[in-house]
């Protein structure tokens, strides 16, 4: 079994389209563990391989381990319990240096999902970025002056930073 090419499946059906193997997606994000393993034909050995040595800990079982979601990440209207938090005065955001003329002009949007997700080190940042093609740059954003102004942000499971939207103001490109 390729693990990293089953990962990436799953990531697509728990964040974006359960439809695609017939199985749904709770109001919490969760999927039914057994019907995932049918449908995906997989075993549970292999999917708990797959949620424990993610290194982006995309994934948790529930209490029993009978549902399984994506912690952040989803276009699907979900509601994984976030909480909110104080993030530290800066985080940072990798993308593509050809995105910075509209990010600078627009912001930073959540697009096709539910929020804006935000590094504490400039390294997840970078790794973040350079999963796509093209010249990566690394935006250094002032979560300090965004607290200042009550926006909300809130931190999900595997630590990533999530907010619905960053106004241009609070952009610095390094």
């Amino acid at each position: 079994m390729n693990y990293t090419e089953t990962s990436k499946f799953l990531s697509l059906i728990l964040r974006h389209k359960p439809e695609l193997i017939g199985i749904v997606i709770d109001k919490h994000g969760y999927a039914k563990v057994d019907e995932l393993l049918e449908k995906m034909n997989i075993t549970f050995e292999d999917l708990e391989y797959i949620v424990n040595t993610d290194n982006k800990q995309r994934y948790s079982f529930n209490e029993d381990k009978t549902l399984v979601r994506a912690n952040q990440g989803h276009s699907l209207d979900v509601d994984v319990g976030l909480e909110k938090a104080l993030p530290p005065p800066i985080l940072y955001h990798g993308t593509k240096i050809d995105k910075l003329k509209s990010i600078k002009k627009q912001g930073l949007k959540s697009m096709n999902r539910l929020y804006v997700h935000l590094s504490e080190d400039i390294e997840t940042a970078k790794n973040v970025a350079e999963r796509k093609k093209g010249q990566s740059v690394i935006l250094k954003i002032n979560t300090k002056k965004m607290i200042e102004d009550h926006v909300v942000f809130y931190r999900s499971k595997n630590n990533v930073w999530l907010v619905k939207y960053v106004d241009s103001q609070y952009i610095r490109e390094d």
